[in-house]
């Protein structure tokens, strides 16, 4: 399957969320979902030389790479550096608002210079060989989204970008934190879905608002390419991507949160192993049986044990006795 498939459905990057421990999970859940890294700076890669920010299981491809920047020097050797690291894409990151990004001149302050963005893009293709991509807002503060997405998507498109994910939403720069505009700001699919009659050959996918399997459903069903979902994968893995080979990309079978928890035991087992701490894996697992009878026992058993001297992989069992006995009727598969 090519990767412009396997975006049909894409987990977002997520700051503190999608580490490779949250990837991993989440690639149990689904084999062809896309799955993104939390954003990593370009400057950390390449003045920092921190490249165990890239640290990665092979078992996570097909994996993206969201790197942060606005220098194009710096980006296209933050990108060689991903894409020998193994990663199947370089995204650049044109959307987050924070405080802390704005200060470096990156994310969503870039919506308000399209040019520097194009030639970020030029300087990132020409240095690798696996795509690069952009995800941007619909627009920021008092721009006019109909007048400057138009005019942004060109440039980038102009300078070699073929697929960009749009979340549709502004992003206030001033006045909102970064989690009021992850909700205040009003979504415009409209405007997205106008976008792609625009540039029919641009593989867009929507950002933004997306809670259900069904609600990507219909959005890849309204002529969209691609559908990216973030909180809602994050915080309801099983309801997003067990069912999303089937239901999305047409291949295998459902699976189900068990199945995800059978297949994370040897990973945490190898964890530990290698000094690591339970709960740097089994906080990515609190939501899997969202909804689900037992859910709420699960959850606390792994919140207050798993930071414990020693906690292991029978903790995860315990925990998952209090679904089980609730649904018997569970199988693997």
């Amino acid at each position: 399957m090519q990767l412009e498939q396997h975006s049909r459905l894409s987990v977002a990057p997520m700051m503190d969320w999608t580490d490779r421990h949250c990837r991993y999970l989440h690639r149990q859940l689904s084999t062809h979902a896309l799955l993104y890294t939390e954003m990593v700076t370009a400057p950390a890669l390449v003045r920092g030389g921190a490249v165990h920010l890239l640290d990665h299981d092979v078992a996570e491809h097909p994996v993206a790479l969201q790197l942060g920047g606005s220098d194009p020097v710096e980006l296209a050797q933050a990108a060689r550096i991903g894409a020998a690291a193994g990663y199947d894409e370089i995204n650049l990151n044109c959307g987050c608002p924070s405080d802390r990004v704005q200060s470096g001149t990156f994310g969503a302050v870039l919506m308000q210079d399209p040019a520097l963005v194009a030639a970020c893009v030029t300087a990132m293709r020409a240095a690798v060989d696996v795509p690069i991509t952009v995800k941007c807002r619909i627009g920021v503060d008092a721009q006019d989204p109909e007048e400057v997405l138009p005019e942004f998507l060109s440039r980038i498109v102009a300078a070699g970008c073929e697929r960009v994910i749009i979340h549709a939403r502004k992003a206030w720069l001033k006045g909102l934190s970064p989690k009021e505009n992850r909700d205040i700001p009003p979504l415009d699919y409209d405007l997205v879905q106008r976008m792609k009659g625009l540039f029919p050959n641009l593989h867009i996918s929507i950002n933004g608002g997306v809670a259900t399997l069904d609600a990507a459903e219909a959005l890849l069903d309204s002529g969209l390419d691609g559908v990216m979902i973030g909180r809602a994968a994050y915080h309801q893995p099983a309801d997003i991507l067990a069912q999303a080979d089937r239901r999305i990309f047409g291949k295998g079978q459902d699976r189900t949160a068990e199945n995800a928890v059978a297949a994370m035991l040897p990973y945490i087992e190898a964890h530990l192993s290698a000094g690591g701490r339970l709960h740097q894996i089994t906080r990515h697992m609190l939501g899997l049986f969202a909804g689900r009878p037992g859910a709420r026992a699960w959850r606390r058993t792994l919140s207050e044990g798993a930071t414990r001297d020693g906690a292991g992989p029978e903790l995860v069992m315990v925990a998952l006795a209090h679904v089980t006995a609730l649904a018997p009727e569970a199988k693997a598969v």
